[in-house]
């Protein structure tokens, strides 16, 4: 201590690395595992923590063991060895702030004395993107939501069918039914499986109502999720306590918390779907538990909304396939849960909405990211906006031609009506647009003086009156001259 006191005394070293000098051994996980408890306590979600914590060890595994060791060039060279094998920009540019973010505590807890990390640049996602969503059209949203309140019904309608495994049967051994396949669901066979299903569990009317009452949630949180623009998680944080369902204007309260700029939004319920809402809470079970809001206005219960599987994703893959929907378009778009914000947004923007309004409905920071991420161009009318420009005739009527020069003023025939817009059409009978002012054969060309008017003193005197002032004015020249005289000059 008494030596690192000497040197900095003797500006060898400064105080900020005498400071830090006693971390720069310590293992590299001792203060990562202080830097979670940090990032835990700013109110971080145990996804969040599980994330980032899985991103650094693994680059701490490969690069760097203790805080000395941490070096731009050796981060460069992992990032470019991930872009070889494939990785994405969007997932290396995650890796860096991860580690970025790291470093940037470490300074701040007097660990490291500078960021060796900042001056690393971000890959450009823009030219690297891997996953885009395409957004669904009311036709495909309606056949969605028929197939998904179906679908879990008609699962236990379908019919069966045994191999063909002559070499079993031969030996007197019936083909396992682990090999039976059942019949592919389709559009077209869903109501009639469905009902053969209904058949098939007659004696167990209660499972039919459980299956029945799935399929209208799974159809009901697909509704929700394109109706709102809320995200998969945020729809799973929604409790009954945070609806308002009998006011003129519906809502959602969504906390904070759960919002992904933990800032809490009221989300606004069309009429159709809040309707929805008050039926599905009225068929539950136990509908005394239910009360959306106590006396004081206040969340009054805790009960979810709905139950959101985690695994949605592969539940929508097999509604779309059943609906006969491509996942994957011809530019290589995808559907997923989060497209079906991509086509709250793009539905937004075909329905007239202004780009401002579909910004704050998707509560986004950005306007770009509202246009040109959630809105798909294929569903955007350009065609249909090319009729809202004038129509230009390479061989004019001449009805077509009079009416153009009517609509500029230079049609002689309204010379009468107009005298001052035409001041002489002459034999030829050309039109001359020009102000009345102009000076021609017939008139001599005169000065208009305007007066100027400023802020403190506004002059409201029209040009006629400027002028006439104007002429009342007796010339500077002359009272220049008079001067001259008067001083005997």
């Amino acid at each position: 201590m008494e030596r690192r006191a000497e040197l900095v005394k003797s500006e060898v070293i400064s105080p900020a690395e005498a400071a830090t000098a006693d971390h720069q051994r310590t293992p590299i996980a001792d203060h990562f595992a202080a830097y979670l408890n940090h990032v835990r306590a700013k109110g971080a979600t145990d996804a969040h923590v599980a994330d980032l914590k899985r991103k650094s060890e693994r680059l701490f595994a490969d690069c760097f063991g203790t805080l000395r060791d941490i070096d731009a060039e050796k981060l460069e060279s992992w990032l470019n060895d991930r872009k070889a094998e494939g990785m994405s920009a969007r997932t290396r540019n995650a890796y860096l702030q991860a580690v970025r973010g790291f470093c940037k505590w470490c300074v701040q807890a007097e660990r490291l004395a500078s960021n060796p990390l900042v001056r690393i640049g971000k890959a450009d996602e823009k030219c690297d993107r891997r996953r885009q969503r395409r957004s669904m059209t009311e036709a495909e949203l309606v056949t969605l939501l028929q197939v998904a309140r179906l679908r879990p019904l008609a699962e236990y309608g379908r019919t069966t069918s045994r191999p063909d495994d002559d070499e079993s049967e031969a030996n007197g051994n019936p083909p396992k039914r682990s090999k039976w396949t059942k019949a592919v669901l389709t559009l077209n066979t869903m109501s009639a499986v469905a009902e053969r299903a209904r058949e098939r569990l007659a004696d167990n009317p209660k499972f039919v109502e459980k299956l029945e009452r799935l399929g209208r949630e799974r159809a009901l949180i697909y509704k929700t999720l394109v109706l709102t623009g809320l995200r998969r998680g945020e729809l799973a944080s929604l409790t009954v306590g945070q609806l308002e369902l009998d006011g003129p204007m519906p809502f959602a309260e969504l906390k904070a918390a759960d919002e992904k700029n933990r800032q809490g939004s009221t989300i606004p319920l069309r009429a159709d779907l809040a309707s929805d809402l008050r039926d599905w809470l009225s068929d539950t079970p136990k509908p005394s538990t239910l009360r959306l809001r106590n006396d004081k206005g206040t969340c009054d219960s805790k009960r979810p909304l709905f139950t959101v599987p985690k695994g949605l994703v592969r539940i929508l893959d097999r509604d779309l396939r059943t609906a006969g929907i491509a996942k994957r378009d011809e530019r290589g778009r995808t559907i997923d849960v989060h497209a079906l914000r991509t086509s709250f947004g793009t539905l937004l923007s075909t329905g007239g909405v202004t780009p401002r309004t579909a910004q704050a409905a998707m509560r986004h920071s950005k306007i770009d990211l509202t246009m040109n991420i959630y809105t798909d161009p294929k569903l955007l009318d350009v065609h249909g906006a090319l009729d809202a420009l004038p129509s230009l005739d390479l061989n004019p009527s001449p009805s077509t031609e009079r009416a153009a020069m009517r609509a500029t003023g230079t049609d002689v025939h309204n010379a009468a009506a107009n005298p001052r817009r035409v001041e002489s059409a002459g034999a030829t009978g050309k039109s001359f647009v020009a102000p009345p002012v102009a000076p021609n054969s017939g008139k001599r060309g005169q000065s208009v003086s305007f007066a100027v008017i400023s802020s403190d003193d506004a002059d409201e005197r029209t040009p006629r009156r400027a002028t006439l002032a104007n002429r009342m004015k007796p010339s500077k020249k002359k009272s220049l001259a008079r001067s001259v005289c008067g001083q005997g000059f």
